[in-house]
């Protein structure tokens, strides 16, 4: 499987997993823009009044995992879901999780940027 498709099934299996948590899949692949600078954001999910913006990545191990995500990916993450925040006019919480899918577990980590 190329690395396209293993994303994807990551993050299909990463919508499970919230959903099993009790969270509602808001947004998935959510870009502000071609050419703008910003990230594409892999999933919005909200439960309560609590949203949160999932980065997933696919890795043997949770420390590649959680190194993946760059400081200039944060940036442009944060700025996208700035974007969204204001465009969705959410008034709520919210807070930037990784999750990450390794062979055979899966770890969520939250408030990781």
């Amino acid at each position: 499987m190329n690395s396209y498709k293993t994303g994807l099934v990551s993050e299909f299996i990463a919508r499970m997993y919230l959903r099993l948590h009790g969270f509602r899949i808001v947004k998935s692949r959510y870009m502000t823009g071609r050419n703008t600078g910003r990230a594409e954001i892999d999933i919005i999910a909200c439960r309560g009044d609590l949203m949160v913006f999932v980065e997933v990545k696919y890795r043997p191990d949770i420390t590649t995992g959680i190194c993946a995500i760059t400081r200039p990916q944060a940036a442009r993450l944060r700025r996208a879901a700035e974007t969204y925040i204001v465009q969705t006019h959410w008034t709520g919480d919210a807070r930037f999780d990784a999750i990450v899918v390794m062979p055979h577990k899966i770890r969520w980590i939250r408030g990781v940027i």
